[in-house]
């Protein structure tokens, strides 16, 4: 969270159950804050997460949070090896934590860097405004084992573009945009079940530059523009899509963020052709401005998400809206070799009886009501995990991937 806490404004972490019960567990403040995005559930249990403090004394920080709290900064961006970091970190299957910075680096455009568990900091590329400025969303681990992303601005046509890099930096740029299709994509990709990766951008499309665009590009670069916002029923997606387990994509526009207030913001939901359906237009009782920071699907089958601005206070909502979709389960990590001990969320795990890896029964233990961990059997293949419940079955939202 971006804003609010006791400590300057600088924002805070907080954990909150379905029911709205919110704990703060940090409140951040100088030179600290303030948080532009998320925190990442790690393999080992605790969350990770960056504060950018754009015009704050420091460069911003990469941080670790226990689920009770504990609060652990591990590294502090120094503008050579980059400053800013807006997006949440990803954990890679090779168990280190990838990112972006804003700004800072070799030229001063944003960096792509790795980090370990441990704070340990590799600066893996340095943008050059030829290849992209300016990274604001997070990165994507693709099936492939590469990471994709996006840049705000720059590339051949200073609209911002779509790269691709090997976990070692080896970085290229798939594809430039240049308005018609979009510009300045704020947020990050997600890779769809059929090998597609999809993503927004917050401006541009067939309707002007000022309103936005869904888009869906393959691996290898080849973009389709799937729907073009216009002047009304919700325009700025400033955050990323989430496929739900129906197998559509939700997303939230922004509308009148950071600019003249015209609209409150939209939650949609669209069909993978990029036909969008508007499903909640946000009002001044319930939230302003939509959402940053987009929608995540909880294990309960509902899509939960935050507003910018709003609600009885004024100081923006979280929410939940119920799509009629059921549970399931997720695995963290969302990969590991036979062997490893993996993390299974879900809601209602107390009575669990049995568990699958793609067919193949595991040893598990019930940690709680909303944890099991499962080891990775051997001969195990990749595929859905399976819990089975008094009645019923549970499968994971998407494959888990045995790795060698």
């Amino acid at each position: 969270m971006g804003g609010g806490g006791p400590q300057q404004n600088g924002g805070a972490v907080f954990k909150i159950t379905p029911e709205g019960s919110l704990t703060g567990l940090h409140s951040f403040g100088s030179p600290e804050g303030n948080p532009g995005g998320g925190v990442v559930l790690a393999a080992d249990g605790s969350f990770y997460g960056a504060a950018a403090n754009e015009g704050g004394a420091s460069c911003g920080l990469l941080y670790n949070i226990s689920p009770g709290g504990t609060f652990t900064p591990l590294h502090s961006f120094d503008m050579t090896d980059g400053c800013n970091p807006y997006a949440t970190p990803v954990q890679a299957t090779d168990g280190n934590l990838y990112g972006t910075t804003r700004a800072g680096g070799a030229n001063g455009y944003g960096t792509v860097f790795a980090m370990t568990p441990g704070g340990t900091l590799t600066t893996l590329h340095s943008f050059d405004l030829s290849d992209g400025n300016a990274p604001y969303g997070a990165l994507l681990q693709a099936k492939n084992g590469d990471l994709y992303g996006t840049t705000n601005l720059g590339g051949s046509n200073g609209y911002g573009t779509i790269f691709e890099t090997t976990l070692e930096g080896a970085l290229t740029t798939l594809h430039n945009f240049d308005s018609t299709d979009g510009r300045t994509p704020y947020a990050g990709l997600i890779q769809a079940t059929n090998g597609g990766l999809y993503g927004t951008t917050t401006h541009g499309g067939a309707n002007g530059n000022a309103y936005g665009t869904t888009f869906k590009v393959t691996p290898e670069g080849a973009l389709t523009t799937l729907h073009s916002f216009g002047p009304s029923g919700g325009f700025h997606p400033y955050a990323p899509l989430v496929q739900a387990t129906d197998g559509n994509f939700y997303g939230v526009n922004a509308n009148g963020l950071h600019r003249s207030a015209q609209e409150d913001g939209t939650i949609f939901r669209m069909a993978a052709d990029g036909k969008l359906t508007t499903l909640h237009s946000f009002n001044q009782k319930d939230a302003v401005d939509g959402s940053e920071g987009g929608l995540t699907q909880g294990t309960d089958g509902n899509l939960y998400g935050t507003t910018f601005d709003g609600g009885p206070d004024g100081c923006g909502t979280v929410f939940r809206l119920s799509v009629g979709l059921g549970p399931f389960v997720k695995t963290v990590p969302g990969s590991g070799p036979a062997g490893a001990t993996i993390n299974i969320l879900g809601t209602n795990l107390s009575g669990a009886t049995g568990v699958e890896f793609n067919g193949t029964a595991a040893a598990f233990t019930i940690v709680s009501s909303t944890q099991i961990t499962a080891t990775v059997p051997a001969g195990a293949a990749t595929g859905t995990v399976q819990v089975t419940m008094p009645g019923s079955t549970l499968s994971s939202n998407v494959a888990f991937r045995v790795t060698p």
